[in-house]
């Protein structure tokens, strides 16, 4: 299916959303090597018909496949996956499922569990249908957040792309990148309605982030669209957000949160989240350029102590902090920072913020 009409046939599915004016790149793709040999999972055993277990039918397909790797296909139907196994998939393959196919996680009660894993592996591509987690049956005994229950996990693993599919429900994010991954291609997915995170960036670097919607983040904090925070001394690097939506989160749109640095940000739209459209903390050389930030409940961008080397410009920003209310204004252009601007854009770095030319509205 052409990536335009997938996206946009994917929100038809999704909670009633306004597409607000959002077009669809043609990002490129850069080609993961595997061989070519093609696996069909209903031929070791997989049923799909939303209630049999598939998951060791699944693996069995895809350790089948040669050392040269290839395609694992899923045809439509509903696959129960045991989260507590997950699929582990391999290098040098495709696993490409129907845009009917869904993998649903069977109901859980544990904490760190995931409907797919890559950890360690490279060459490395998922396209196609929906992945769907456990939040609506999940079991939150024994304690604790319960925040990792996410749709992909992919830790220590380079080469990887995630493209053309809807991921929601899940108990933690929908998509969870860790470990050092490196050269990670995230393009054309829709994440909505996870607990914890729509996509969620730790250690890990090169990573880049297309025509993509990440919205409806609710259950467990931070509940941000995008969380850039990598762990402890770890550092998050050379990050590409792209033509993306994030909308309707219970916190942020986007959280850049210490040792990030090197993210531009671009032709984005930041709309409806129930706090800040971004905000960064303690991080370095950040690109905010020809963006949309609006309606937002706070201000629509803050830039929050030990931020540093910031370019905003080129944005189109109004009616943000709509919880003081409705303020109107007639449009205009400004260069650089003034108090009427303060609903959109606040700084409180005492490093170098540099605001360009940007419009409101």
């Amino acid at each position: 299916m052409p990536r335009r009409a997938f996206i946009r046939n994917s929100l038809l599915l999704a909670a009633p959303i306004a597409l607000g004016g959002i077009s669809f790149s043609a990002a490129a793709y850069t080609a993961r090597a595997r061989g070519t040999t093609t696996r069909n999972v209903k031929n070791y055993g997989a049923v799909g018909d939303g209630r049999h277990d598939d998951t060791s039918a699944i693996q069995a397909a895809i350790n089948s496949l040669p050392s040269t790797g290839g395609i694992v296909t899923i045809p439509a139907g509903t696959y129960m996956i045991n989260t507590s196994t997950k699929i582990n998939l391999r290098s040098k393959m495709h696993l490409k499922l129907d845009p009917g196919a869904i993998l649903k996680a069977k109901t859980s009660s544990l904490s760190r569990h995931y409907i797919l894993y890559v950890n360690g592996k490279s060459d490395v591509e998922i396209s196609g249908g929906q992945l769907v987690g456990d939040r609506d049956t999940h079991v939150y005994s024994g304690g604790g957040t319960h925040e990792w229950g996410h749709g992909i996990s992919i830790l220590g693993s380079t080469r990887v792309t995630v493209r053309d599919m809807r991921i929601s429900k899940c108990t933690g994010d929908g998509v969870c990148l860790g470990g050092r991954a490196n050269d990670v291609v995230i393009g054309n997915i829709i994440s909505t309605g996870n607990r914890r995170q729509g996509l969620s960036l730790t250690a890990c670097s090169n990573i880049k982030v297309y025509d993509s919607e990440f919205s409806y983040t609710k259950g467990t904090s931070p509940e941000c669209g995008i969380d850039l925070e990598p762990d402890g001394t770890a550092t998050c690097t050379s990050i590409l957000i792209q033509n993306c939506r994030l909308n309707n989160n219970n916190k942020y749109g986007i959280n850049i949160w210490k040792q990030v640095s090197g993210v531009t940000i671009d032709r984005c739209t930041l709309e409806r989240n129930g706090s800040l459209g971004m905000g960064t903390y303690g991080c370095s050389n950040i690109k905010f350029t020809n963006n949309t930030v609006r309606y937002n409940s706070a201000t629509g961008v803050v830039y929050n102590t030990g931020t540093r080397s910031i370019t905003h410009t080129g944005n189109l920003s109004y009616s943000n902090y709509t919880r003081l209310g409705a303020k109107t204004r007639t449009p205009f252009t400004l260069t650089g920072w003034a108090s009427k601007i303060e609903r959109d854009i606040l700084r409180k770095s005492q490093y170098t913020v540099a605001i360009g030319t940007n419009k409101y509205q």
